[in-house]
């Protein structure tokens, strides 16, 4: 912050043309980085708990997996923490160039990885230290590049840029499962299983060479820049800058923690559900589809594909709306659809039929679309610039925890314990809940539109 371009530096209004660049840059970003977040999670629902934790009983290699899968959800939070506060301080572009790199250097890792058979107990554990790297990584990134796209933005079109980035999430799906599908047709099963798996993970090595690009031909955001220039002048112009400036005796994280803390938390609430039935019809479902169902691994992962193809259309279009009609009023419907749909899905599911499968979770990704279209913006609008990249991390990454990280883990728990999957249909309803009291708190508060 201490080197903050003065006002006569400031560089000119964006163009459309650079508008375009950025927002294009951040949505490949958001894409590289959820494809190598993704790639570990099929691979958990296939492979990792025989090959790192070896079990007598497959549920607990599932679950071990699955608990490996987790953890770079706890790490999350720690890396929104570590970005938000520098992101805030000294620019969104670093942070986000930051994340890309250490999420190609971790995935590739674990493509690397020996397993438990040829190294023992190290190879689980370096496992859980690539997947923290991971977590860290993406936790950092979601609000690089989401205020990227948002903080570039025309005016009254910030939910469609914001989708962009969100977009990051269904492409980073269909090129996971696109990949581990031409990875299982080119091979035998026991191919697979020794090294065909292992393919998906190497595309960590093309992302260091996108973190090069956003490093050299992109901009820091106008909004970031505002706000340095603003800080700058507050220092000059007022003695007692030191202790009433935002950013200089009191951190972003400080200040979201001592006024905002309440804000972080009912954003939280308001998205776990969203990220809790992702994780679940992505990676629950494929484990519980391909062991309980005896359903094929190759067709469950085609419809999964197909599925997140559809959110590629119903995404931005969900986000314009709201640019329209209001945040809050698409993302509570959203909310609402998956409270009702929650119980229906799991019925058509449980049917073993492929078709009832697609249509269960067709509807499920209509209804996650609708969410998540406008939630970029929407966390953005919640904080001002000086403190928006730490408050939307926080509350984006405290729903990952208690939502996205446990989600397939809980699943087979209370599958193993209840027999059941009505009980994986409660707790998705039970989060919707909290998801749409969180929503009401929210619009009481006169959040944005």
């Amino acid at each position: 912050m201490d080197t903050a371009p003065s006002p006569a530096s400031a560089p000119s209004s964006p163009t459309a043309r650079h508008r375009r660049r950025v927002a294009t840059a951040a949505a490949l970003a958001s894409a590289v980085e959820w494809y190598d977040y993704f790639v570990f999670g099929i691979a958990a629902a296939l492979v990792l708990g025989d090959l790192y934790y070896p079990a007598s009983n497959p549920s607990a290699g599932v679950l071990a997996a699955f608990a490996t899968f987790a953890v770079g959800f706890l790490a999350r939070p720690i890396g929104g923490i570590i970005a938000g506060q520098l992101g805030d301080k000294r620019g969104r572009k670093p942070m986000l160039v930051l994340a890309l790199t250490l999420m190609g250097v971790a995935t590739a890792g674990i493509g690397l990885l020996p397993t438990y058979e040829s190294i023992g107990i190290a190879a689980p554990v370096l496992l859980v230290l690539l997947r923290v790297v991971q977590g860290l990584a993406v936790g950092a990134q979601w609000g690089g590049a989401m205020l990227m796209a948002t903080e570039y933005a025309p005016e009254g079109r910030r939910g469609l840029y914001g989708s962009l980035v969100q977009l990051g999430v269904p492409i980073g799906v269909v090129t996971a499962n696109t990949v581990f599908l031409v990875a299982g047709a080119a091979t035998s099963e026991s191919a697979f299983v020794s090294w065909g798996w292992r393919v998906p993970f190497f595309v960590g090595f093309l992302v260091l060479g996108l973190a090069w690009y956003i490093h050299s031909q992109v901009e820091e955001t106008p909004a970031f820049r505002e706000a340095e220039r603003a800080l700058a002048e507050q220092r000059k112009s007022e003695a007692l800058a030191r202790t009433t400036a935002v950013g200089t005796s009191r951190s972003p994280l400080a200040t979201i923690l001592r006024r905002h803390l309440g804000t972080v938390f009912l954003a939280g609430g308001s998205f776990a559900v969203n990220t809790a039935t992702f994780y679940i019809i992505i990676t629950g479902v494929l484990d519980y589809a391909t062991r309980e169902l005896d359903m094929r691994r190759g067709a469950v992962l085609t419809v999964s594909l197909c599925v997140s193809l559809t959110q590629l259309v119903l995404i931005p279009a969900a986000a314009a709306l709201s640019d329209r009609l209001g945040r809050l009023r698409i993302y509570a419907f959203g909310a609402a659809g998956l409270l009702v749909w929650a119980i229906p899905m799991f019925l058509l599911i449980d049917t073993g039929s492929l078709l009832w499968l697609a249509v269960g979770t067709f509807v499920t990704s209509c209804f996650l679309s609708v969410m998540y279209g406008p939630q970029a913006a929407l966390f953005a609008e919640l904080f001002t610039a000086e403190m928006r990249y730490t408050g939307a991390s926080l509350g984006y990454q405290i729903a990952a925890v208690c939502g996205g990280g446990l989600a397939p883990f809980v699943m087979v728990l209370l599958l193993e314990a209840t027999g059941t999957s009505m009980a994986v249909a409660g707790y998705i309803m039970v989060l919707a809940v909290i998801a749409l009291v969180s929503i009401r708190v929210l619009a009481s508060r006169a959040a944005p539109r």
